[in-house]
């Protein structure tokens, strides 16, 4: 069920995102604002301005990233050049990658994204606790969709920010298990956390705040469920979130356009080589276009591949 955010405190502003973006959420309090996650590369200027215009001409004091994907953090660089003060803190795991900015570490490179490069102040420690908007978060870690995401939890109001460990409807691809680790059992973990805290109101990386809860946990156990008997699936769907996302960025492309980028993008290979060997890279590429376009995520006319 879709959630109100008059269900939230007051001191916290949400700033919900099409897909391309993560949501950004805005918190004021005595201890300073607060953004945690920043968005895509290029809405970064549309970030800066709608913090901006919430905050005023109070100073943005902290940036917080639940996990490095470009999405939750392409608007980093942007915001740290309106707020050089700006304080930004990171998961664990991938410091050393950031300060040396290793954009394959990072899967900039691989997934085909892009991530201006940004610097970090300090670590988001599972365990720890953070002052946001006044009261105090919890912070737990969340692996499975990226072995270093974690989340934020308030206890008084039950509120969750989930990231992309759960969605009303599903959860991000689980990168590392196309990467070749198993991580389909730390998806299922992160949900049994997120099920023992029993939040009152999720706050996702994407899409709408919502209240159905246990729906959405159940949903996501079935998908995940069908993954793990099938990881021939989860990789499929994969490839085809991956060119989806990169849609959003285009717009339209020429179709061999986007089958070129495709056969060039490492995730890509690695998802041929391991999971569809038995077909062209080429065909495989064809076929997820073609997946798209049945599926009404995408259109193809006068030789144009178009977001729809």
């Amino acid at each position: 069920m879709t959630a109100s955010a008059s269900l939230l405190w007051p001191e916290i502003t949400v700033l919900e995102r099409g897909w391309l973006s993560a949501n950004n959420y805005l918190f004021q309090g005595p201890e300073g604002a607060a953004l945690v996650d920043s968005g895509y590369c290029i809405h970064a200027e549309q970030t800066v301005a709608l913090v901006q215009d919430a905050l005023g001409q109070q100073p943005l004091t902290h940036l917080l990233n639940t996990h490095l994907h470009s999405d939750h953090c392409g608007g980093n660089a942007a915001l740290q050049a309106v707020w050089p003060q700006v304080q930004t803190w990171i998961p664990p795991g991938e410091a050393e990658a950031v300060r040396a900015w290793d954009e394959a570490r990072l899967s900039y490179r691989p997934t085909g994204q892009n991530c201006p490069r940004f610097r970090i102040d300090g670590l988001l420690q599972p365990g720890s606790e953070w002052q946001l908007g006044g009261r105090p978060w919890q912070v737990h870690a969340a692996p499975g969709h990226d072995p270093h995401s974690v989340i934020l939890f308030e206890p008084e109001k039950r509120l969750l920010i989930s990231a992309d460990a759960l969605w009303e409807h599903g959860f991000g691809v689980v990168f590392p298990e196309i990467e070749g680790e198993h991580a389909f059992a730390e998806v299922g973990a992160t949900l049994d956390l997120i099920e023992a805290l029993q939040p009152a109101v999720v706050l996702p990386g994407h899409g709408p705040l919502f209240t159905g809860v246990d729906a959405a946990l159940q949903e996501a156990r079935r998908k995940l469920a069908g993954f793990v008997a099938d990881p021939l699936k989860h990789a499929r769907y994969a490839a085809k979130v991956l060119l989806k996302y990169k849609l959003l960025e285009w717009q339209r492309i020429a179709v061999p356009d986007a089958s070129t980028w495709a056969l060039a993008t490492p995730y890509y290979r690695t998802l041929h080589q391991r999971y569809f060997a038995d077909s062209t890279p080429e065909a495989w590429v064809q076929s997820l276009l073609d997946d798209l376009e049945r599926s009404g995520a995408a259109k193809v006319q006068d030789g144009l591949l178009y977001n729809r």
